[in-house]
Parts: structure tokens; sequence; C-alpha cells
């Protein structure tokens, strides 16, 4: 039999060395200090180094969410400012057309360069014009052009997803027809 001693006495070695290893011994080694370790560290040396790792785990944390939310409300502001900006022009442009028709274009191109000066997708934004008259360009009609424009959340990929939206915004402007054209 290669074992002279019984399978319990060497689960029970094996225990010991493994808590002496761990510094975990309860009674002095041989010849060494209590414990069967060389240098025992108290709780303060022991945790050394960790806040700077628990600094970093937790700024992380808690600061990317927080960059998240200013990007995005600066999303918001931008597109706040684009639509302010596109309905006015636009309103300015139609009232200085001859035909309907034509007028309705130009301020659709006047959204659609206003909107693309502040970044944003011409398949963001939507025009109405609407006017109190039955014919808009006579003299004295008013003219009220309406953005509305859906803000992406940013870094959020551009698909088919419509609910991912930071806010949809809308502005008029109202411009009235002048007598000389």
């Amino acid at each position: 039999m290669p074992h002279s001693r019984p399978l319990p006495h060497l689960l029970f070695a094996l225990w010991q060395r493994t808590r002496a290893a761990l510094c975990l011994a309860t009674e002095p080694a041989a010849g060494g200090p209590a414990g069967g370790c060389e240098r025992r560290p108290n709780a303060a040396e022991s945790e050394k180094g960790s806040a700077v790792v628990e600094f970093t785990f937790l700024a992380v944390l808690l600061m990317v969410p927080v960059v998240y939310f200013v990007v995005t409300v600066g999303q918001i502001q931008g597109g706040s400012f684009a639509v302010v900006g596109a309905a006015d022009q636009a309103a300015k442009v139609f009232v200085a057309r001859d035909d309907v028709s034509g007028a309705r274009a130009a301020a659709e191109r006047a959204v659609l360069l206003a909107l693309g000066d502040y970044g944003h997708v011409p398949d963001q934004a939507t025009v109405e014009v609407a006017c109190d008259r039955a014919d808009c360009l006579s003299a004295g009609s008013k003219v009220t052009v309406t953005v509305s424009l859906d803000v992406p959340l940013p870094l959020m990929p551009s698909g088919n997803s419509p609910g991912l939206t930071a806010a949809r915004l809308s502005a008029s402007a109202t411009q009235v027809v002048g007598r000389f054209l």
C-alpha cells in the first residue's frame, strides 16, 4: 500500500497547510511569529490603494450618465435654436414669392437649409404652412409656418426606431404679406 497514513489524516494535513499559506493559522509555526506568517498587515495597511480603485470605479459609474445627460440637453437646445430659425426664415421666404407653389417649395428648402446648419437631417423635420385667407399671397394675408423636429438620442443608431427620440420640438413664425411686391 503506497499510503501509510489514513485519508482523514491527509485531509487534515492539507487543511493545515492551506490555512498556513493563507495566514489563517492560529498556532505559531515552528521558529516563526504567531499565526504562521512573516507579517500580518493590519486593516489600514491591507486597504492601501483601494480608495483609488473605488474612486475610479465610482467616477466612471456616475460620470457616464451625467455626461450623456449633458450631451442630450445640448442636442435639444441646438434643436430648439434650429426650429426657431427655420420657421422664421421659411415664413420670410414664403411671403417674398409670387406664386403659392413656388413659395411652399422655397419655404421647405429654407427649412432644410436652416436645419442642416445645425446638423439635423431632413427626415427628422416636418413643415406646415397655414394662411388666414384663401389666397395666401394677397396683400395683408398672414402666413404661419410651423416647423417640427424630432431630436434623436445621441450615440444611438438612426435606423427605424421611432421611439428613440430625445424630444419633439416645434416652432411657429408668422409673417404678413406686404402690399407691394
